[in-house]
């Protein structure tokens, strides 16, 4: 793979591929019980294009406040060279155009409401970065556009698949929508300081460093209690706010000027993703066991 191609992948986040594609492969699977074309096509295209699509979008817009920030340029971020920008860009429009138009025709119009949820959901990984629009700028609004991000996924599964709205499925979505914007808060804290340079505004700059680490354990609790609501074993997975929570509380009283540490805090998301993602995976099959 040659260096343009490697940084094309490295802006579409690759550790963080599974955190859209799962979502949406779980709740169609776990709605229909089958893998089929639609599975596949829709699992394969939150898997990367999708994410080629928010990140490599966020990373081309992002590149003059990207160079001042000391995290970028790894897992965390591509630093992208302007000369990468249309071929990112393009590379995610190319990738997604077929996997969306199977997706719509394999759907039909019996679920046409899907095609409403998968159309907001691409306006919102638009939205959140390119000018005019750029949500990540609007505190607030930022972390509720990048928690529909990766809940989206999983209601366009839900609606594709026929699922039955009850309850207990309201209470696990927005306990993920919850999650979802309690990762992202904590995620801005750790660029308070870069992103005040550059001027970019963000839950973190507008609230402070401190304010939103507290706003997002708030957030992590509200999740695990909604949690409690759903049908066993759901509940169970209550226990995995525990760790973000864990994580979070080292840096509760963290300055504006030292921000920058909640980093190490961070770091541990990426991995914990991996490990609640497995202990859900477990709850589901336990799930379709006493469901069966």
């Amino acid at each position: 793979m040659g260096w343009r191609a490697r940084q094309v992948v490295l802006s579409s986040r690759p550790l963080s591929w599974i955190n859209t594609a799962f979502p949406f492969a779980a709740a169609y699977l776990m709605t229909t019980g089958r893998i089929d074309a639609l599975f596949v096509v829709g699992t394969l295209f939150f898997l990367i294009p999708y994410n080629l699509l928010m990140y490599g979008i966020n990373d081309v817009f992002d590149y003059e406040s990207d160079l001042r920030n000391p995290r970028k340029g790894g897992a965390q971020g591509a630093l992208l060279a302007p000369e990468l920008h249309r071929l990112v860009i393009t590379s995610g429009i190319v990738t997604a155009a077929p996997l969306i138009a199977a997706m719509l025709v394999l759907a039909g119009p019996a679920h046409a409401l899907s095609w409403l949820v998968l159309a907001l959901s691409l306006f919102f990984v638009v939205a959140y970065s390119v000018p005019g629009l750029r949500f990540k700028e609007r505190p607030g609004l930022d972390s509720v556009t990048s928690s529909i991000h990766f809940v989206s996924p999983a209601v366009y599964g839900l609606l594709v698949a026929g699922a039955a709205f009850d309850d207990s499925l309201y209470a696990l979505l927005l306990a993920f929508f919850f999650w979802g914007m309690a990762s992202h808060a904590f995620g801005a804290v750790q660029d308070v300081t870069p992103d005040r340079d550059a001027g970019i505004a963000s839950v973190a700059t507008a609230l402070g460093a401190a304010t939103t680490v507290r706003l997002a354990v708030l957030l992590w609790t509200l999740a695990g209690a909604l949690i409690l609501l759903t049908r066993w074993p759901g509940p169970i997975a209550a226990i995995l706010v525990l760790p973000y929570i864990i994580a979070a509380l080292p840096h509760w009283s963290v300055t504006d000027d030292r921000s920058d540490r909640a980093n190490r805090g961070w770091k541990h998301f990426l991995w914990l993703n991996f490990f609640s993602g497995f202990v859900v995976t477990m709850l589901l099959i336990g799930w379709v066991g006493l469901n069966a």
